[in-house]
């Protein structure tokens, strides 16, 4: 049997809804990622050390932050 016009667009719908919601999760993450790379670039030029502490350190917490969010987006309901 065929699925009724309604029934498939709202199907379509829910597919587009999840699709940005985990698109726009993705530049998040990306965007908490270079947030931190660049503040821990800053530092290191900043402090003029040889060892990249503080890039290594940010990089580190960036992506610790970043999956944070996305567990957190991801047990939230739609």
């Amino acid at each position: 049997m065929e699925k009724s016009k309604p029934e498939k667009q709202k199907q379509l719908g829910n597919s587009l809804n999840t699709y940005a919601r985990y698109s726009s999760l993705a530049f998040q993450m990306m965007a908490i990622l270079l947030l931190f790379v660049f503040a821990g670039y800053k530092l290191d030029s900043w402090t003029e050390w040889h060892f990249p502490l503080f890039k290594l350190l940010f990089s580190l917490l960036g992506v610790v932050l970043a999956i944070y969010f996305a567990v957190k987006d991801f047990l939230k309901k739609p």
